[in-house]
């Protein structure tokens, strides 16, 4: 295909970075970068990568990076490859290092939004595959508001185990088992060498799967992209296909403030409670909506669960991965039936500059013949999963993740934790029984700071068979991996003198899914007299990055946002 001539005002920021003679100086840089004559008269698109070897979500990026490159230069672009970090929770889960999981969000974010506004890009693909870098290039891209297209790294494929599929949730479970004794250590070095086979996102409908599915239903990513696998041919060829498709958007003068709107949002919150995704959503969605400028709350989260019914059987909760859902058609038939049903609003516009709907008009029903998607007359649960919680123990809010197998209420007596490796060591220690709620406080945005996932307690807990019989409660948050009943994003944090803090060993905590309510079993006197009593926690870092974190964070009600 011949290279097409742009006028200048297709180039709205490279313009000024590449003409007149007064910009000679930036052209010799750019020659030197392999920019030719003719480069410099196209629009300039930087493709943000997040490849690295941190991880495997992220180790094939680079490949998908250079083929979305060449997509944007077939199409008359100048495609620029750029780097931005990624950190992986998987591997730092349950250490201090976790404290800069949810930070790396930010990093990416403004990373990302630093470089394209210095280098004058015209348009952007961004690339994620890891937890943190999708709200983090979603973010980036709607303060930047240039024609971008998002492109999800793909999930994983299932590792094998005995003949039965397993993934990194089945090592951290596995963890719980052998300090039960219920297997044996080499049983467990079985599963820890069986369980990531190669490149990709972990498999269940955790948290990466779960934003890469919200992002689509918002329209900000290729249709059925947030399903395909990895290491697929599909993969590379809608990464070639994002790079076309940012050039089209530059020509019509689509940008994500036209794309992330208010209906798009509400859109993405249908598609991530049909699925049974990650209560990550909730703080990710609603820091993304503050960034595109856009009115989102708890309160819709509550509005969307009480209409939409989880729909999706997918791990953690169910049995299937996503490569499961990928070989029967992906995200994009369940959204089709979202729409037909009412529950999807067909008219926002997406990247492919058609709308929701019209993308959806060619998109072929799931076979008869499928266990993984469940009919509207037949859901795994009528309601939404994302349950929003207040009280007295969270006069601001905290989220649920209801899956209906652990039950509606839970009362019990509270054992207490200022931390989450104190509360690994008693679980481990086997000290934690049933009737108890785990309280892990001081993990929040700005106590952990960094609101670590309690990923190893949960996990842990539901190795040692207690799942339906303990609560986990915290004002940290969770892995899209944890399962049983846990409440997470408890706020006001404990750090700032939110309820959390005056909780004491055997005080009664009562969670009433129903009634959507979390309570500390006191007296408004006795609560008055603990919090005369407590003194704020000195802070854990004075210097460096968690420091300025802590200083600049939100609360997770917010987003735990530092813009």
């Amino acid at each position: 295909m011949c290279a097409k001539s742009f006028k200048r005002d297709k180039r709205l920021f490279s313009a000024a970075v590449v003409e007149g003679v007064e910009r000679a100086p930036s052209r010799a840089m750019l020659r030197a970068v392999g920019f030719s004559d003719s480069d410099f008269k196209k629009p300039q698109i930087g493709i943000a990568s997040t490849w690295s070897m941190v991880t495997p979500c992220n180790m094939h990026i680079d490949r998908l990076a250079r083929e979305s490159e060449k997509g944007a230069n077939v199409a008359g672009g100048k495609a620029v490859i750029f780097n931005t970090i990624s950190i992986s929770d998987g591997i730092s889960m349950g250490t201090e290092g976790m404290k800069y999981s949810l930070v790396s969000r930010e990093v990416i974010a403004d990373s990302i939004e630093t470089v394209v506004a210095c280098e004058g890009f015209d348009g952007v693909v961004a690339f994620g595959g890891c937890d943190k870098n999708m709200p983090g290039c979603l973010m980036a891209l709607a303060r930047l508001d240039r024609p971008s297209v998002f492109v999800y790294g793909g999930t994983i494929l299932p590792g094998s185990y005995c003949g039965k599929d397993i993934d990194i949730i089945s090592v951290f479970e596995a963890v719980g088992q052998f300090s039960k004794g219920e297997i044996s250590s080499r049983e467990l070095t079985g599963i820890e060498r069986a369980a990531i086979p190669g490149e990709g996102s972990c498999g269940g409908m955790y948290t990466a799967n779960t934003m890469a599915s919200a992002i689509e239903a918002m329209g900000m990513s290729l249709p059925n992209s947030s399903s395909r696998v990895a290491c697929s041919k599909s993969k590379m060829e809608e990464s070639h296909g994002a790079g076309r498709a940012v050039i089209k958007l530059i020509e019509r003068g689509i940008k994500p403030s036209d794309i992330m709107t208010r209906a798009a949002f509400l859109n993405a919150i249908v598609v991530v409670t049909a699925l049974g995704g990650s209560t990550n959503a909730v703080l990710h969605l609603l820091a993304m909506a503050k960034a595109a400028k856009v009115r989102l709350s708890l309160a819709d989260f509550t509005t969307v669960g009480k209409k939409v019914p989880v729909l999706a059987d997918l791990k953690p909760s169910g049995r299937y991965a996503m490569a499961d859902l990928a070989a029967i058609g992906g995200v994009a038939p369940l959204m089709a039936r979202l729409l037909k049903q009412g529950l999807l609003n067909g008219d926002c516009l997406t990247v492919t500059g058609d709308t929701l709907k019209q993308n959806l008009a060619r998109v072929k029903p799931y076979p008869r013949k499928q266990e993984i998607i469940r009919s509207f007359s037949r859901p795994i649960k009528k309601e939404g999963h994302l349950v929003i919680l207040k009280g007295n123990l969270a006069p601001d809010g905290a989220v649920a993740k209801i899956s209906g197998k652990e039950g509606l209420l839970f009362s019990g007596k509270a054992v207490v934790f200022n931390s989450e490796e104190q509360a690994m060591k008693k679980i481990l220690a086997g000290s934690v029984k049933a009737g108890h709620v785990v309280v892990i406080r001081y993990e929040g945005p700005q106590g952990g700071p960094g609101m670590r996932e309690m990923l190893a307690p949960t996990s842990t807990i539901m190795g040692q068979g207690l799942g339906q019989d303990v609560a986990l409660i915290t004002d940290g948050r969770f892995s899209g991996g944890s399962h049983g009943f846990v409440i997470g994003h408890i706020t006001p944090e404990a750090c700032v003198g939110g309820p959390l803090a005056i909780v004491k060993n055997g005080d009664v905590i009562t969670i009433d899914a129903k009634k959507r309510s979390i309570m500390l079993e006191l007296s408004k006197a006795e609560i008055k007299r603990r919090f005369a009593q407590w003194k704020p926690p000195r802070p854990r870092y004075k210097t460096g990055v968690l420091a300025k974190y802590a200083k600049l964070v939100g609360p997770a009600s917010e987003g735990a946002i530092t813009d």
